[in-house]
């Protein structure tokens, strides 16, 4: 399994890039309990949008929210259940901790898109607070 570099950004700093190339991460609260680890069954609230890069946070259309749903969403960490942007981007993690993932589109959805509501080749913005490891 081939791994992408992960680019760990400053807060301000990803705001203003627009060719994105490679998962970007930033925490905007590093949570103080277990780490998210391959292996283990994480539980996260998540909001998902398409990237917009005239948009000062980059936060395009939003897509989906499991707080809209109500109720968090659990995959097994690294097991292909969810997109590789997850995979890598919620690896490491603390429990209570919040993290902005950048998302492009080999990473996420690709050529095929999703449901109607991520066209093809979109690179994805997503808010994501890990609320428990298993």
């Amino acid at each position: 399994m081939n791994n992408y570099p992960i680019t760990q950004l400053p807060n301000y700093n990803y705001l203003f890039m627009d060719n994105i190339t490679s998962l970007q991460v930033s925490d905007a609260k590093v949570g103080t309990g277990v780490a998210a680890a391959t292996g283990k069954e994480v539980t996260v609230h998540y909001t998902g949008w398409l990237y917009d890069p005239k948009a000062m946070d980059k936060h395009g259309k939003k897509f989906d929210s499991s707080r809209d749903h109500g109720e968090p969403f659990s995959f097994k960490l690294g097991a292909g259940q969810v997109i590789r942007g997850w995979d890598q981007g919620v690896a490491g993690m603390k429990v209570g901790g919040t993290r902005t993932l950048i998302i492009p589109s080999d990473l996420g959805y690709g050529a095929r898109g999703a449901g109607g509501v991520i066209p093809p080749n979109a690179t994805l913005v997503f808010d994501v607070e890990l609320v428990g490891v298993k």
